[in-house]
């Protein structure tokens, strides 16, 4: 148990956790995360609430998710330990779950989440009847916690397999349960569109050494939507938006978003995601205006900004040479700002008093 754990560390190991209970092992300024083992009624179809029932290896093992996750390290033997036919699994490349699969989803319903994250990630195939189950309750993943599928929804950004993943949540009907403007988007004519920034930004999240900041990955999700939506407020107005329609529009259309979703970003997110979409219109105008981002330049969230430009770039070659202009601006520490037009003064009437008539 947690408790025998914090009897051997005392003072250095912090208990955390209701729903799963966990020890947190200090060592310097490394925290080692230490679990200990699990059982649990496999075939009971209830969801799980907590998972505090503590058993042996073997029954921790059954307890799992997937067979590929249910292989354990014996490390004075230098064994890998297998009750569930896991290792055979992953020769094979094939997901498959522990017990009935249909049970085990609706016991924690993000496992089905996990399991395209698996197929996204590694290219491995699924147990036919663990497909069909998947595709039979897909909208049990609403009894999940929102928390926690926003949090697989951001790692998955960032894993460098968001494109592929976000192709199975539309193909398995997931995103109709989580984003269902998303996937209204994706199947329509410009769908192909979000899947091009997916793709330049699994290519960065690949060569990088630290992923993308989350607005920009939400911005490549929203982006082409508001692109659509400049269109059809072009064609409503008989003009091109200027800046402050394209801030309006940006806010409202990430509220719409968000209000129909599953689950909601946080305020702070919601600002930086409509300053990195939005601000890309003040550096390329579409009303036919001039440039002005002098002061832009020198704002603490303009790396942003200048990310997102970037992964345009990767997807629109016209992009190219204005993400390149930027870039070298703000490396310089910022530009001159445009001279000001200058403004014609109203000449005001005079306020004399009138002489009067008979003076």
């Amino acid at each position: 148990e947690p408790e025998e754990v914090k009897a051997v560390f005392r003072r250095r190991c912090l208990l955390i956790g209701r729903r799963f209970r966990l020890a947190h092992i200090r060592f310097g300024a490394k925290v080692i995360e230490v679990a200990t083992f699990r059982s649990g009624d496999i075939t009971d179809e209830g969801l799980i609430v907590r998972d505090n029932e503590w058993g042996t290896a073997e029954e921790d093992a059954r307890r799992r998710d997937f067979t590929i996750n249910g292989l354990l390290y014996d490390a004075e033997s230098d064994q890998v330990i297998d009750y569930v036919g896991g290792f055979e699994d992953i020769e094979r490349g094939l997901l498959r779950t522990i017990g009935h699969p249909e049970t085990r989803f609706k016991q924690d319903p993000v496992r089905m989440l996990r399991l395209l994250k698996f197929k996204a990630r590694f290219g491995l195939a699924v147990e036919s009847k663990t497909e069909e189950a998947l595709a039979q309750i897909a909208d049990e993943i609403i009894k999940s916690s929102p928390a926690r599928i926003l949090e697989e929804i951001f790692r998955m950004l960032e894993s460098g397999a968001a494109e592929p993943f976000f192709r199975l949540m539309t193909d398995f009907g997931m995103l109709d349960h989580l984003f269902p403007s998303l996937a209204d988007f994706f199947r329509g004519p410009h769908g192909a569109e979000v899947y091009e920034l997916l793709r330049v930004a699994d290519e960065y999240n690949r060569e990088s050494d630290k992923p993308l900041d989350r607005p920009v990955l939400a911005a490549c999700l929203i982006s082409p939507i508001l692109t659509q939506e400049l269109s059809r407020q072009e064609s409503i107005l008989g003009r091109r938006p200027h800046l402050g329609d394209v801030i309006n529009l940006t806010h409202a259309l990430i509220h719409a978003i968000v209000s129909s979703s599953f689950f909601q970003f946080p305020r702070r997110m919601r600002i930086l995601i409509a300053f990195t979409l939005s601000s890309q219109y003040r550096i390329a105008p579409v009303d036919g205006q001039k440039a002005r981002y002098g002061k832009l330049l020198k704002h603490r969230d303009f790396p942003l900004v200048l990310r997102f430009l970037e992964l345009r770039s990767m997807v629109d070659a016209e992009s190219e040479s204005l993400y390149k202009e930027i870039a070298e601006a703000f490396e310089m520490g910022g530009v001159q700002a445009p001279p000001k037009r200058k403004r014609r003064r109203t000449r005001r009437r005079s306020r004399t008093p009138r002489e009067s008539s008979d003076g």
